[in-house]
């Protein structure tokens, strides 16, 4: 399952990068869990949480990140923030890319502003 997620990461990372995004960070781990990706889009510190789901019976993969996971991703970033101060300054906002269903034929969608927080 980890190497799944690595690659939906990736294709995200990718598709971001066409549309303009500059990689910042990846994969950062902290106490309170893992930011995908940190990108720049203009001026604005973009965390990207990506999510893929199979199947829908659960909702899909953007249904996924829920009010807890929103926290802890809000602690994370709170914690990348800190720790890179050169970007401390910036907007910054929580993005989700998020998959649903099988491998090269899953649907894409960018949900920006995701939620709030910064």
């Amino acid at each position: 399952m980890r190497a799944a997620g690595a690659a939906f990461e990736q294709r995200a990372c990718v598709e971001l990068q066409r549309a303009g995004f500059v990689l910042l960070d990846r994969n950062y781990t902290t106490r309170y869990g893992e930011l995908d990706l940190v990108m720049l889009e203009g001026d604005t510190v973009v965390f990207v949480e990506v999510r893929h789901r199979l199947h829908a019976s659960h909702g899909g993969a953007a249904a996924s990140v829920t009010a807890s996971k929103q926290a802890r991703l809000v602690a994370a970033a709170q914690l990348w923030l800190s720790t890179h101060p050169k970007h401390a300054q910036h907007a910054c906002r929580f993005d989700v890319v998020s998959y649903d269903g099988a491998g090269a034929n899953a649907r894409m969608a960018h949900w920006r502003h995701a939620f709030e927080s910064c």
